[in-house]
């Protein structure tokens, strides 16, 4: 007796031995990127006068997070995350804003220097910071700001850090935007000017809003590298109380002894804002990256 297939049943894709090789290829590439993540939380929850006598490659006797709130406390983790904000929040608003202005001129009016403009923006994306940190460290040294900073001058302040953060992110912000804005119909723009609406209300009312899926990615993106630099705030901040947070970890090192789990607790704190801004803005960042992925 036949048995008769239905045909609407799904058929089975057979397994490629290419597919399965990417998937193999995916899987160890996740545990790569996540191994050095999983190891310091093992360490930060092991006390350290057990990996001195067993090692790191040990099994744990004890998992506490007593590290976690020594190094809350010791570090006065809660004063650097407020110098971080202070610096963070007005870098990546004053940056969205100016690229933004610049992205809207380039794209959206026909003048013979908008390529070259756009060039001069990003081009200071192409310049290592190494190289010009001698003169910008002493240009800061010379701008007296008596009454609008702490320090009296643009060196040591936090207004230096969210001027060079601004200077740095902006060709990069105006690249990306410049081209999301390039996407919108220019029928929407003469539309209004036909209406009589300025320049500035087409900028502010009409293109602005239209972007916010890209200025959410580009918020997202600024977000974390500005409160992951170290390298800034290292140099033009002498003072330890002005520091942001990824320089303040240095007060969780001795001078003679350093707790390698003290410290590693003390990173997995600092990253716990950046995840909170990620998964915040999950939804308007996937959106913002995959906008004209579908576009022919």
């Amino acid at each position: 007796m036949s048995t008769a297939t239905d045909p609407l049943a799904p058929r089975r894709t057979p397994v490629r031995p290419a597919r399965i090789l990417l998937h193999t290829f995916l899987v160890v590439t996740a545990l790569a990127w996540l191994a050095p993540l999983l190891w310091a939380v093992f360490a930060a929850l092991r006390p350290y006068s057990e990996t001195s006598d067993k090692g790191y490659v040990s099994w744990p006797d004890k998992l506490s997070l007593d590290n976690f709130t020594n190094a809350f406390e010791q570090s006065d983790m809660l004063h650097y995350f407020g110098n971080t904000l202070l610096v963070a929040v007005p870098a990546v608003l004053l940056t969205l804003l100016l690229a933004s202005m610049v992205a809207f001129y380039v794209s959206r009016f026909d003048f013979r220097v908008n390529l070259f403009l756009l060039l001069v923006f990003t081009a200071g994306n192409l310049l290592p910071q190494q190289v010009i940190i001698t003169p910008l460290y002493r240009l800061y040294l010379l701008i007296d700001l008596p009454g609008i900073t702490m320090s009296g001058k643009l060196y040591d302040s936090a207004l230096g850090l969210v001027l060079i953060h601004v200077a740095f992110q902006s060709g990069f912000c105006a690249f990306v935007l410049s081209n999301y804005m390039r996407s919108l119909p220019h029928e929407l723009t003469e539309a209004a000017l036909v209406d009589g609406a300025s320049v500035w209300r087409l900028y502010w009312q009409i293109v602005l809003p239209l972007c916010k899926p890209a200025m959410a990615a580009l918020a997202t993106l600024l977000s974390i590298w500005i409160y992951n630099d170290f390298f800034w705030a290292i140099v033009l901040i002498s003072t330890g109380e002005n520091m942001p947070i990824t320089s303040a970890l240095n007060n969780l090192s001795g001078q003679y002894f350093t707790d390698p789990n003290l410290v590693a607790a003390g990173a997995l704190l600092t990253a716990i804002p950046t995840l909170i801004v990620y998964f915040a803005l999950q939804r308007q960042f996937v959106s913002g990256l995959t906008l004209g992925a579908n576009k022919g």
